[in-house]
């Protein structure tokens, strides 16, 4: 084997293994952020679901009220 065919192997081995490397780190975190994410939406739906209910009956609410002008 020549001296350049051995670089270009070497240099081909050690990129496959920094990607790989790359890969797991990037898999890792997208494991993270769906697990972060999942508890955020377990914290938040509560608050979502009352904001929601708070918004209708001020609208049925609302819509009740008189719509002419006071003089």
């Amino acid at each position: 084997m020549t001296t350049p065919a051995a670089v270009w192997i070497i240099v081909g081995v050690v990129s496959t293994l920094a990607i790989t490397v790359v890969l797991v780190g990037l898999v890792r975190h997208v494991l993270l952020l769906g697990r972060t994410l999942r508890r955020f939406q377990e914290e938040v739906q509560p608050i979502a679901e009352d904001i929601a209910a708070e918004g209708e009956r001020a609208s049925s609410r609302a819509g009740g009220l008189p719509t002419g002008k006071p003089r």
